[in-house]
């Protein structure tokens, strides 16, 4: 995969969501730390199952992208790193961003999604990205407002239409290149 400019630039803001606790890496920890926040944030404990099987998609995460990041194996990953994995085919297609994704993303929106009806509300989409992300709230709601529906809701479809555009997408004007906020 060519990394241009603007994917470069995703991929550094995407990077620093991950790393939590701003040490210029990722590691497990980071990924604990983030799922630990989103759940509380949604008032489940430890033991929930939602809770566990979120916590246990994120470690799953973490894994996968370590076993491709990770290149000298000191258990964090460098922005280099990072980068030169998907440079080196971490995301083919679309559809392979799919069948690793998808499963994550219904993880996350059984924790966020607190009617179960496949929507967002701005509130839970606020919750969830500052929580697991440290998006602000003009952030969050900015993207909110450009990816929700006629009634104001955020649906796991259009959620993950945006995050393909992210990835896969060449186009400023695209609502998913933005979805994390500025890129500066």
């Amino acid at each position: 995969m060519e990394i241009t400019a603007f994917l470069d630039r995703k991929l550094a803001r995407r990077f620093r969501t991950y790393d939590t606790d701003g040490d210029g890496f990722i590691e497990r920890e980071d990924f604990t730390q983030a799922g630990e926040r989103t759940t509380k944030a949604f008032g489940l404990t430890a033991d929930d199952p939602k809770a566990v099987r979120f916590h246990g998609m994120l470690l799953g995460l973490w894994e996968h992208l370590a076993s491709v990041a990770d290149l000298d194996g000191d258990g964090r990953i460098s922005v280099d790193e990072y980068k030169k994995a998907f440079a080196n085919g971490l995301l083919e297609t679309p559809a392979s961003f799919d069948e690793g994704y998808v499963p994550f993303l219904d993880a996350l929106m059984a924790v966020a999604d607190s009617d179960g009806d496949g929507r967002l509300t701005v509130q839970e989409h606020v919750t969830w990205t500052g929580a697991l992300m440290g998006l602000s709230e003009g952030d969050a709601r900015g993207i909110h407002d450009l990816l929700s529906d006629e009634d104001g809701l955020l649906s796991t479809q259009a959620l993950l239409a945006a995050i393909r555009e992210f990835y896969f997408s060449e186009d400023p004007a695209e609502a998913g290149n933005w979805l994390l906020g500025s890129l500066d």
